[in-house]
C-alpha cells in the first residue's frame, strides 16, 4: 500500500510540475481510420510476437536451434528473431514485448557464451566472451547487436544494460587491454575481424567464416545454396584479406554513440568525431572515394596489394555466389560505413559529414556508358576499372543524406521527379524493395502527392504480419533441424509503417544502427517510453524546421495524457506550437500534452534540429 501512495504521489507531483507547460486538447475528433489501425497493429504485433515467442524461445531465453559460427549462420542470427522488438515497445505496444526481448537478450549471451567451437580457434571457449562476439566482421557484427543498440528507447535504466553499453564501446576505445581493436595513432580498427577477443591479425580462412563440420543435406537448407559442408568452406575461400580497417567497421561507432548517449561522458563523442574525421580526410583524399582497405600503416590499400579498392567486401571484391557454380556475386559493403557518419552528423548536424557521400555519388555515377541504347552506372572496381553497371545510377544512402539534411537538391538526387512516378526512383541501401516501394510512397505523402499512403501502408503490414504468423505456424522444424536463420522469415513484428507515420522516421535497419525520427512519445504516468493506450498519431508533413502531427484519443470516455519529444534522443528542440489559429512558444526538447476524451487536433510544430546533445535517459529524469 505504501508503494502504491508513493507511486500516485510522484505522478501528482509531476502532473502538477507540467500543469503551467500543458496543452490541453479539447476540440472533438471521430478516430480516422488510420488511428484505429494503428491502434489495432500495436495490438496485433504484440500477440503475433508472443506466439512467435512462445514457439521458438525455451524458458531460458535460448533460441530452440542448431547453435554454430560463422558467415552462414552464426550467433548473430540468432537474436535478430527479436529484430523491430524494441522499437515496437518504444512506439506503444505493450510491456510484454519489452519482457520478451530482454529475456531472449539475456538468454542469447547466456547461450552463445556457453556454445564453442572445436575447429574454429578464437571460439573454442566460446563464441561470445565478455558477453560480446569474440571477432567477427561488422556485417555480422552489427546484426547481432541491432536489439541491443535499440534496448535504450524503452530500457535505459536497465542494469544491466547501462553496464553492457560502456563495456561494448570500450573494447573500441582500448579499455579492455584484451582487445586492442583501435589504433589510435593511426586511427583505424586494425582488422574486419574484432571484437571482445581484439583483432584478428591474419588472413582469415574458410574455416574462419564457416564454423565447424556439420551435416546438411536434407538437413538445412543454407542461404548460399551449400549443399554439403565442402561447399561452405568453398564458398567462404577467398575472404581472405581482413587485416585493416573497412568502412564496415565504422558501424561500431553505434557502441560509443550509446555510451555518449547514456553517460553523456564527451571521450566517447570525441572518439567517434575522431574516427569519422580520419574517413572523411580518406575519401577526400582518394578521389572523393571511400577506400574499401586502409592498412595497419593507416594507408589505403595497405595490406591489399596497395589498392584502395581491395580487400573483403571491398570495391573489387566479387566471388563465386554459389559453390560450383560460375556465377559471381558482386559483395561490396562499403556503403555500410555511412551508417559511421550519420552518426556523426546526428552529433554535429554538420553537413560536411554528409558532402563526401554526395561527391562519391557523382564521381561513380560520372563513369557510366551507353550499352545497347542505354545507359548504365556502376557499381564496383577493380585492376580493370570500373564494373558491375547496373540500369539505375549509383545511389545508396540518398534517402539517409535526404532525411539529415531536409535539402532540395537531395531530395532531387532521390527523386529527379519530385515523386510523380515512383517507377524512376532507385533503389537505396540495404532495402529490399518491399521496404524501397514503401519509402517512395511515403515521400510523395509527405510531398502532399500520396494522400492514401496512411492507411494504404498500414493494411500493408497487416497482411505482412498476418502472412508471417500464418507461415509461422506451418514450419515443421524441429531444434535440430532448424538453424538460428530460419525463424527470422517468420518474425511478426511490422512497424516500418508506424516508425514512418508515428515518428516520422526512417527504419535503422539491421545493422545496429540508432533510430532516426523527428518526434518520440512517452506516457508520463506509467513512466514509459511509447503513446499512452488509445492515442495515435500522425506525422503528415516534414521540413527542415517544421513537423505538421496530428494527435487523436480514441477513448471516447478517458483523458490521455503524453509527452511529446523532438527527436529520438531529444536531440532536436521544440521552439513553439500551433494549433487552432493559435500560436504558443515551447522552446524545450518535450512538449507535455492533454488529449480530452474523444479529442484530436492537428499541431505545427516549428523546431530546430541536432539542437541539443542527444540523450537515452527519460524526460522526467533529467537535470
Amino acid at each position: 500500500m505504501k508503494r502504491i501512495l508513493l507511486l500516485l504521489c510522484c505522478v501528482h507531483i509531476f502532473s502538477v510540475s507540467l500543469a503551467g507547460a500543458t496543452l490541453h486538447l479539447r476540440t472533438p475528433m471521430t478516430p480516422p481510420g488510420w488511428a484505429l489501425m494503428e491502434r489495432e497493429l500495436l495490438k496485433a504485433n504484440t500477440a503475433a510476437c508472443r506466439e512467435f515467442y512462445q514457439k521458438y524461445f525455451d524458458e531460458r531465453g535460448f533460441l530452440k536451434c542448431v547453435e554454430r559460427w560463422g558467415g552462414d549462420d552464426g550467433p548473430d542470427d540468432a537474436i535478430e528473431n527479436c529484430n523491430d522488438w524494441p522499437i515496437l515497445h518504444a512506439l506503444g505496444a505493450d510491456d510484454a514485448v519489452l519482457r520478451m526481448y530482454r529475456h531472449a537478450w539475456e538468454g542469447h549471451l547466456r547461450q552463445y557464451t556457453l556454445a564453442k567451437t572445436t575447429k574454429v580457434p578464437f571460439a573454442r571457449d566460446g563464441m561470445y566472451y565478455k558477453e560480446f562476439p569474440v571477432m567477427f566482421d561488422w556485417l555480422h557484427n552489427g546484426e547481432g547487436l541491432t536489439v541491443f543498440n535499440l534496448q535504450g528507447l524503452g530500457d535505459p535504466n536497465n542494469g544491466a544494460f547501462r553496464k553492457r553499453v560502456i563495456r561494448y564501446a570500450g573494447f573500441y576505445l582500448n579499455d579492455d587491454p584484451q582487445a586492442p581493436n583501435y589504433d589510435p595513432k593511426q586511427k583505424i580498427i586494425r582488422s574486419m575481424f574484432n571484437g571482445s577477443r581484439g583483432p584478428l591479425l591474419r588472413k582469415a580462412t574458410g574455416l574462419d567464416w564457416a564454423g565447424d563440420p556439420i551435416e546438411v543435406k536434407h538437413r538445412f537448407k543454407l542461404g548460399h545454396g551449400e549443399e554439403n559442408y565442402e561447399q561452405m568452406i568453398a564458398h567462404f575461400k577467398d575472404y581472405n584479406d581482413i587485416v585493416g580497417d573497412h568502412p564496415q567497421n565504422l558501424l561500431a561507432t553505434s557502441l560509443a554513440l550509446n555510451a555518449y548517449m547514456l553517460t553523456g561522458k564527451r571521450r566517447y563523442r570525441e572518439w567517434l568525431l575522431d574516427y569519422l574525421g580520419a574517413w572523411r580526410q580518406r575519401m577526400l583524399d582518394n578521389d572523393g572515394i571511400i577506400p574499401s582497405n586502409i592498412g595497419l600503416d593507416g594507408k589505403p590499400g595497405g595490406t591489399a596489394g596497395g589498392k584502395w579498392y581491395g580487400g573483403v567486401y571491398g570495391w573489387g571484391f566479387s566471388v563465386k555466389k554459389i559453390p560450383l557454380d560460375g556465377t559471381l556475386a558482386h559483395r561490396n559493403t562499403v556503403h555500410l560505413g555511412f551508417t559511421g557518419f550519420m552518426n556523426a552528423y546526428f552529433l554535429t548536424g554538420d553537413d560536411r559529414w554528409l558532402e563526401p557521400w554526395r561527391v562519391q555519388m557523382d564521381k561513380i555515377n560520372s563513369h557510366a556508358k551507353v550499352v545497347d541504347g542505354q545507359k548504365v552506372f556502376p557499381r564496383m572496381h577493380g585492376d580493370q576499372g570500373w564494373y558491375h553497371f547496373l540500369p539505375e545510377p549509383y545511389n545508396y544512402n540518398a534517402l539517409e543524406i535526404y532525411y539529415l539534411s531536409m535539402k532540395p537538391n537531395d531530395l532531387r538526387r532521390l527523386m529527379p521527379d519530385q515523386g510523380a512516378n515512383p517507377a524512376k526512383l532507385s533503389q537505396t541501401g540495404y532495402r529490399d524493395n518491399v521496404q524501397f516501394r514503401r519509402e517512395n510512397n511515403w515521400l510523395r505523402y509527405l510531398l502532399g502527392k500520396n494522400p492514401g499512403h496512411p492507411e494504404a501502408a498500414l493494411r500493408a503490414d497487416f497482411a505482412r504480419l498476418r502472412d508471417r504468423v500464418k507461415a509461422m505456424r506451418a514450419d515443421k522444424t524441429t531444434p535440430d533441424t532448424r538453424l538460428a536463420d530460419d525463424p527470422m522469415k517468420y518474425n511478426p513484428a511490422s512497424v516500418s509503417s508506424l516508425i514512418q507515420l508515428m515518428l516520422g522516421g526512417i527504419h535503422p535497419g539491421h545493422r545496429g544502427s540508432i533510430l532516426h525520427c523527428r518526434l518520440r512519445y512517452f506516457d508520463p504516468l506509467k513512466r514509459r517510453a511509447g503513446v499512452p493506450a488509445d492515442v495515435a498519431a500522425l506525422v503528415e508533413k516534414l521540413t527542415d524546421d517544421e513537423v505538421t502531427l496530428t494527435l487523436v484519443n480514441t477513448h471516447q470516455l478517458a483523458p490521455r495524457q503524453l509527452l511529446v519529444q523532438a527527436g529520438g534522443y531529444a536531440e532536436h528542440q521544440f521552439l513553439s506550437v500551433t494549433t487552432a489559429g493559435k500560436t504558443r512558444p515551447v522552446n524545450a526538447t518535450t512538449l507535455p500534452i492533454r488529449l480530452a476524451p474523444g479529442a484530436g487536433a492537428r499541431l505545427t510544430l516549428k523546431m530546430k534540429r541536432y539542437a541539443n546533445s542527444p540523450t537515452l535517459t527519460y524526460p522526467w529524469d533529467r537535470n
